[in-house]
């Protein structure tokens, strides 16, 4: 049996980690293999975007998007096929649509990004976990107590909540980010036994 691949996005600070452990945990107490991952990785390019956080200046646009295509690449190739071909559940922390998302609202087209990301295959499910851009900006700082890096700050990802909103792709399902942890976690599981026996 082919596996399954569950994305989750959405802007920062919309509690995607917290979620995707208690998934995890869920689908591995059915009896389900679950590989759980995330986007940028910690391979070479992953740790290359990762230095980008402290300053964007140092690269183009376009040179950005090219780093985040060869860590999907090598993603792909190492660990998402394989997997999926073992017929295991992978959960990731991001995948092409917040390539998309981020880049786009950064300045480059939506369109082209997807063009250039036409080797990934589509996730079975695209969890977005919705929250504005305040709430999302008060749990990062709050809640984590963790500074902003320049993917983060709010008039940003005002824009890049725009360019999610824009995608209308059957894979997608939104889910109420405002919601208590809980009922957030229920939400996912309705969507998740739609496509996980």
């Amino acid at each position: 049996m082919r596996g399954r691949l569950i994305a989750f996005e959405g802007i920062d600070g919309t509690g995607k980690s917290t979620q995707i452990k208690m998934l995890a945990q869920a689908l591995r107490g059915r009896g389900h293999e679950v590989v759980v991952t995330c986007e940028p990785t910690e391979g070479i390019y992953g740790q290359q975007i990762r230095e980008l956080y402290k300053s964007r200046a140092s690269v183009s646009l376009e040179e950005e998007l090219e780093l985040f295509l060869a860590d999907r690449r090598e993603h792909l190739a190492k660990l998402i096929a394989p997997s999926l071909a073992a017929g295991k559940i992978i959960l990731t922390d991001r995948y092409y649509l917040s390539t998309v998302a981020y880049q786009g609202a950064a300045g480059l087209d939506p369109g082209m990004i997807l063009q250039k990301n036409a080797f990934a295959p589509p996730p079975d499910l695209a969890i977005l976990i919705d929250l504005s851009p305040q709430q999302a900006v008060a749990r990062i700082q709050q809640g984590r107590g963790d500074k902003l890096n320049s993917f983060e700050h709010e008039d940003y990802l005002a824009k890049v909540a725009k360019v999610f909103h824009g995608l209308k792709m059957p894979y997608i399902r939104w889910v109420d980010g405002t919601l208590s942890v809980g009922d957030v976690q229920r939400q996912i599981m309705l969507e998740v036994d739609k496509i996980c026996d």
